[in-house]
């Protein structure tokens, strides 16, 4: 049974990423809310109506498959997404959809009848890639989407959100229609691969997520002088690019400094930078830089942007320049149920697979329903830990061990005790 299984996930893989073979040089580009990305939820209705589920999708273009039991009774859920970013991997989002159909698959199987019902959701438009918007579907299903505030959004060919959506014959003013009673669902789990490489490293086969890093975002302006860059004096200058490489030097070194004392990682990034007027024979007059901090250690992320003001601080009393620091997000990284995690611990004890607990740097469609239901994440490994390229890999093997943990769980889950 098992390798039949396997051979299962192997053949649902590559029907989910509309493919004959995984090896794509280019990889895979299935946008949010487009045809690309609609043909594949059509497979995937396809694949859990063979199953025996019933397939509906919501209003704003998420994708259900239910083993219904009883309307009164609750519900577990599980999933994840099919969407991808630009000339991404066809493991992102599409194992932990993989993984659901193959635990459900595998308690049919072995003539489970659970007592709860039990829906695989695939969640619309998880990735940022087209509007520089993450997890549009989920945010619809927890009633966190900003609805007039994203409408007008575009893509890179000015295509904006509300048109997007209603180009898939949807209705973006009845979007808000899809958020989800409380009592609608009970728990929600989600399965992904790591986009790291601690497991591969560790040898572990399972990691039991605890909680998903978020952004505090900000950006540093430093204003001094243009002048010519021939004829200014060195010391005389007032170049506003100096002490932004300063800045960005130490960033790094404060960053490796704090992770030197903690366990729990912190991840600083000065990942934009635009300097003004720009021209090879003018000093630099304005720069802006955009620093990305994350980390699932609110008070981690509170430290470095102490030390940041400081240092601010630090380099206008030196130099002849002001600097401006404006922070535009600042979000409370998010915890994942922890009797979830016990539950995860003791199975994978159970089965035997080995496990450790880790965190996510990277945020998936779990963030948004750990805001209103009990949830929880799984990590399988992931080759080097590569992801969001073409070479992205996870193993059918691995695949297949996480469907049987979830398996496991929904059968727990899924069973009601007197």
């Amino acid at each position: 049974m098992e390798n039949e299984l396997l051979q299962w996930i192997k053949k649902a893989l590559l029907q989910l990423n509309l493919v004959e073979s995984m090896e794509q040089t280019k990889g895979f580009t299935r946008l949010g809310y487009t045809k690309e990305e609609q043909a594949a939820q059509r497979q995937f209705r396809l694949i859990a109506q063979s199953l025996g589920l019933h397939t509906y999708q919501d209003v704003a273009g998420n994708q259900w498959a239910v083993w219904q039991v009883d309307d009164h009774l609750g519900t577990i859920a599980t999933g994840s997404h099919l969407d991808t970013v630009y000339n991404g991997g066809g493991y992102d989002g599409v194992a932990g959809v993989v993984a659901a159909l193959a635990a459900v698959k595998l308690l049919k199987e072995r003539r489970f009848m659970p007592t709860k019902n039990i829906a695989i959701v695939v969640f619309a438009c998880e990735e940022s890639a087209r509007f520089g918007i993450s997890t549009i579907g989920s945010k619809a299903i927890c009633g966190l989407l900003e609805k007039d505030h994203v409408a007008s959004i575009q893509d890179a060919n000015g295509i904006t959100v509300e048109e997007a959506v209603n180009n898939c014959g949807l209705n973006w003013r009845n979007i808000e229609e899809a958020e989800l009673s409380t009592h609608s669902l009970e728990q929600f789990i989600e399965l992904h691969i790591e986009q790291g490489s601690r497991l591969e490293k560790a040898q572990k086969e399972i990691g039991i997520v605890r909680a998903i890093a978020q952004p505090t975002r900000l950006f540093i302006t430093c204003n001094g002088m243009t002048n010519h860059t021939g004829t200014t004096p060195m010391n005389e200058r007032q170049d506003a690019l100096v002490p932004i490489a300063q800045l960005i030097s130490y960033i790094e070194k404060i960053a490796l400094e704090i992770n030197e004392c903690q366990t729990t990682p912190l991840m600083a990034t000065v990942s934009t930078i635009k300097a003004s007027p720009n021209a090879m024979n003018m000093i630099p007059e304005e720069v802006i830089v955009g620093i990305d901090i994350r980390s699932t250690s609110a008070k981690l992320k509170k430290e470095i942007v102490s030390a940041v003001k400081k240092f601010i601080e630090k380099v206008e009393a030196e130099r002849s320049v002001t600097m401006h620091l404006k922070t535009t997000v600042d979000d409370e990284p998010i915890q994942l149920d922890q009797a979830i995690q016990t539950t995860f611990t003791n199975l994978c004890k159970e089965l035997g697979l080995s496990s450790m607990i880790v965190d996510s740097g990277a945020g998936h469609d779990v963030m948004n329903m750990a805001k209103r239901w009990p949830s929880g994440l799984l990590f399988i490994p992931c080759r080097e830990g590569i992801s969001h390229h073409p070479s992205e890999y996870a193993d059918c093997h691995d695949l297949l061990k996480g469907a049987t943990l979830i398996a496991a769980f929904l059968e727990k889950a899924a069973t009601i005790t007197s």
